[in-house]
């Protein structure tokens, strides 16, 4: 007991030590990390992964070649409409001849260049195609019109896109390899990351793959890549890389999502609102998106395939884990996911008392 007593004061120090220790790192990498993406429309993009490199080697080959031979072809065209003009009036064209070597090089050049075109981008598409084993597993679920990203190995972490502002919506760790695994509850999206050189489509009722090791610290654009509805442009997101030693516990801090001692219970909700993607379908101005705006919705009585119901908790909370249940007349619930599992009794309790701030 005596020796546990002597041994608190120092445990307590290196707990200090090494929040502190952890603070400075976090500092350190902020001011490390790259500008929001680019400063302007005509920089490059960073290459922020192992595969932007290569990727953009075979992208400059690709315009060297196609800008090499545009200007050889322009050149050529120049230098006969020079060379064989109309000199007379009474000028005559002459007969023309074909040569079988031009010919044979004109088709035989652009083959090898294709091939070797090929190959590259077939040597690289298989290297993104194979995650090792000791990757960083990831879940991610395309809905319209948000992503929703949850971590096997880290239970009860979530991160959300939103549709009002980009958020944090994955967290890595730089210099390790995470691999993607992907589906889609409603329509075709595709999950796109510029600085990283990687898109891969998610197709709803199947999982598709992706992998990557992020090279630099910072946050970096996320995307939908394929027209999903008509709030397509707003499904986006950031991609937050941090140094490894910081990954655990900003990954934890950025994925809980508990009321703070001076916040309320409507202010959380209207948090949970965002960070949940409840404002991807509810609108909080009366207008009617994929579901029935929020606004004057608590004590209403609504129309439903059930019949006539009353806005109350018992059909709020029923909406949330159970969102076929009772479909509002002129709306599909389909759209619409459940959230058992995700929202405890506690967050619908917020969220309803955000709903009856909503007059």
């Amino acid at each position: 007991m005596i020796l546990s007593m002597l041994m608190e004061p120092e445990q307590a120090a290196q707990a200090a030590a090494d929040a502190t220790k952890a603070a400075e790192a976090a500092t350190e990498a902020a001011k490390a990390a790259p500008p929001w993406e680019t400063l302007s429309p005509w920089d490059t993009l960073p290459q922020a992964s192992t595969f932007a490199e290569g990727t953009d080697a075979l992208y400059l080959f690709i315009v060297g070649i196609s800008v090499f031979f545009f200007l050889l072809v322009m050149a050529v065209q120049a230098y006969f409409m020079w060379k064989y003009r109309r000199l007379s009036e009474d000028q005559k064209t002459s007969s023309i001849t074909h040569n079988g070597k031009i010919e044979f090089l004109w088709s035989a050049i652009p083959a090898v260049l294709l091939v070797v075109i090929f190959v590259w981008g077939e040597v690289d598409f298989l290297k993104q195609t194979v995650p090792p084993n000791d990757a960083v597993q990831v879940r991610v679920t395309g809905r319209q019109w948000f992503w929703t990203i949850e971590y096997p190995d880290y239970p009860g972490v979530q991160l959300t896109s939103s549709v009002d502002e980009s958020q944090v919506t994955l967290m890595v760790p730089k210099g390790q390899p995470v691999q993607l695994t992907m589906t889609s509850e409603d329509v075709l999206h595709s999950f796109y990351i510029p600085a990283f050189r990687i898109k891969r489509d998610v197709v709803p009722g199947r999982y598709t793959t992706l992998w990557f090791e992020a090279t630099q610290v910072g946050e970096f654009n996320l995307y939908c890549a394929e027209y999903c509805g008509d709030q397509h442009s707003a499904m986006i997101g950031k991609v937050k890389v941090l140094e490894p030693e910081l990954f655990a516990a900003a990954l934890a801090d950025a994925g809980k999502l508990e009321q703070e001692p001076s916040e309320s219970l409507a202010a959380f909700g209207e948090r949970i609102y965002s960070r949940r993607g409840c404002n991807a379908c509810h609108s909080l101005d009366g207008s009617p998106k994929t579901g029935p705006t929020w606004k004057g919705l608590w004590q209403k009585n609504e129309t439903t395939d059930k019949g006539a119901v009353l806005v109350d908790d018992n059909y709020i909370k029923e909406s949330i884990l159970e969102p076929n249940a009772q479909i509002v007349n002129g709306f599909t619930g389909v759209k619409m996911p459940s959230y058992k599992g995700q929202l405890d009794d506690k967050h619908i309790t917020a969220l309803i008392e955000f709903m009856k701030t909503l007059k």
